[in-house]
């Protein structure tokens, strides 16, 4: 089953870049009674369950959605986060320890400076949704992600100087990454506008290879925006 979730996740990462640009030319066409098709972004606050630090990592993110009316007021709610992060903050001692990472030192001691781990993932939210005659909608449902990028970041000012060291470690991470996703939000312009939304997903798949109950989690806050979406002006001929 894994085997073909990364099939699934290959083809939709290799496509996944000019599909944003389809948006954007034909989204139009693509809109219909039945289908909103628009850009998804926003801001997320993530972070590694089984860590000793609470510290969330800010990360934003951008993607495309589809919004498939299936009956009356529900709707499948799908699309691909294009760019989407995870990851967590300021690591402690015993974290940097937990997960062996390098540390940096010059003859005096070790350097001060902040320890995190970021992960760059596809993302692909399968969520069913229930729209209110106000305009508020609600929505759950599973999400699935795809890891392509994972990094140890160490970051200091070092003799007056920002300094970043990055330690690629994507050997150490789970390719796969499914959990669930809520969301709520309010759909502006009568119904047929942007959308704001609050999400929370939690995972189910561990993120390290080698260390058990360390689960993604996230919060966010995102935007869509339909591309020409929206009551279309009836077309009289003039006489």
């Amino acid at each position: 089953m894994k085997k073909y979730l990364f099939v699934l996740f290959m083809i939709v990462s290799i496509s996944a870049q000019s599909q944003v640009l389809i948006t954007l030319l034909l989204g139009d066409k693509l809109n219909s009674d039945g289908l909103e098709f628009g850009l998804e972004g926003g801001v997320n606050w993530t972070k590694i369950s089984g860590l000793e630090t609470k510290r969330f990592d800010r990360r934003w993110n951008l993607g495309f959605y589809f919004d498939i009316r299936v009956k009356n007021q529900w709707s499948l709610y799908t699309g691909v986060l294009v760019k989407a992060n995870m990851g967590v903050a300021r690591l402690t001692d015993n974290d940097i320890t937990k997960l062996g990472l390098t540390t940096y030192n010059d003859s005096t001691g070790l350097y001060e400076g902040d320890y995190s781990h970021k992960l760059s993932y596809f993302i692909v939210p399968v969520l069913m949704k229930y729209k209110l005659k106000n305009h508020i909608f609600f929505a759950a449902g599973p999400q699935f992600g795809l890891m392509y990028k994972s990094w140890f970041e160490f970051e200091s000012d070092i003799d007056g100087k920002d300094a970043i060291i990055k330690e690629y470690n994507k050997d150490q991470i789970k390719r796969i990454d499914m959990g669930v996703t809520a969301a709520i939000g309010y759909q502006m312009w009568k119904g047929t506008g942007w959308s704001i939304a609050a999400k929370y997903y939690y995972g189910f798949i561990d993120v390290y290879k080698d260390i058990e109950n360390t689960k993604n989690s996230a919060f966010y806050l995102e935007v869509n925006i339909p591309i020409g979406a929206g009551e279309k002006p009836d077309k009289k001929e003039k006489k």
